[in-house]
């Protein structure tokens, strides 16, 4: 099982002020990390002529790519291998993904067939009450219609956005639950959400923690603040404290 207090890491979308890597990486070295998932504003996972530059960049720099995303999918085969060559070669086993509405279920079958054949476990991010796969039911709709290949990556600010709650989420797809996004929501009078340290906001991290114990969660998992967008490192690191204490 994962020990999500010690093995959690840090979506590099946190940075996205920071284009350089190395300024990246020295970013999730302050902040006590050691690892991340990688967005492609820090990595073009189109481009096979870069792959190996980058991962050896981190590598160097001493943090190990879990995972990359949020990739999205729409039935695209040769476009989309390239994303799990890039995990292949970064030594990764997981990618955060979303799927395009437009292209289902077909956009599954080329997803499911690219995840075996790179052995790679791909995690749907339910993107708030507005996307198509940021419900429940949509989701469970979903993983009854795809193999085991194919689960949640939970992002529990997004979930509460969309009137979820994280823990109820975390259980009933506990068998699908590949990633986390701990992430945390509050909300003003009009509903617009605004990024705060994680256990500050509307999340029970507490519980949290406690239910993926339960539940015995073995994915990656990573922090993910967006706010400060030009000096995000004090936040995130308060997000690494809170969670640790």
């Amino acid at each position: 099982m994962t020990d999500v207090v010690k093995d959690v890491g840090v979506q590099s979308w946190c940075f996205r002020h920071f284009k350089d890597n190395a300024e990246v990486i020295a970013k999730v070295k302050e902040c006590g990390l050691s690892k991340v998932e990688l967005a492609g504003v820090h990595a073009d996972f189109k481009d096979e002529s870069k792959f190996a530059s980058v991962i050896e960049q981190y590598r160097k720099g001493g943090v190990e790519i879990v995972s990359i995303g949020v990739q999205g999918m729409a039935n695209k085969e040769a476009e989309e291998a390239k994303f799990f060559e890039f995990v292949k070669m970064a030594g990764a086993k997981f990618m955060s993904v979303s799927f395009d509405i437009n292209t289902a279920p077909e956009c599954f079958r080329t997803a499911e067939k690219l995840a075996d054949k790179y052995d790679v476990r791909l995690a749907i991010h339910n993107h708030g009450g507005r996307h198509w796969l940021g419900n429940s039911e949509t989701l469970r709709n979903v993983f009854s219609k795809t193999g085991p290949r194919i689960g949640l990556c939970l992002d529990t600010a997004w979930a509460l956005d969309a009137g979820e709650d994280p823990l109820k989420m975390a259980d009933r797809f506990r068998d699908r639950l590949y990633g986390l996004h701990l992430k945390d929501f509050t909300f003003d009078k009009a509903r617009k959400p605004k990024d705060v340290v994680i256990g500050e906001g509307n999340l029970k991290l507490g519980e949290l923690i406690g239910k993926l114990k339960e539940v015995g969660f073995d994915g990656y998992a990573v922090l993910e603040y967006e706010g400060d967008v030009e000096n995000p490192v004090p936040a995130v690191k308060k997000c690494v404290k809170a969670l640790r204490g």
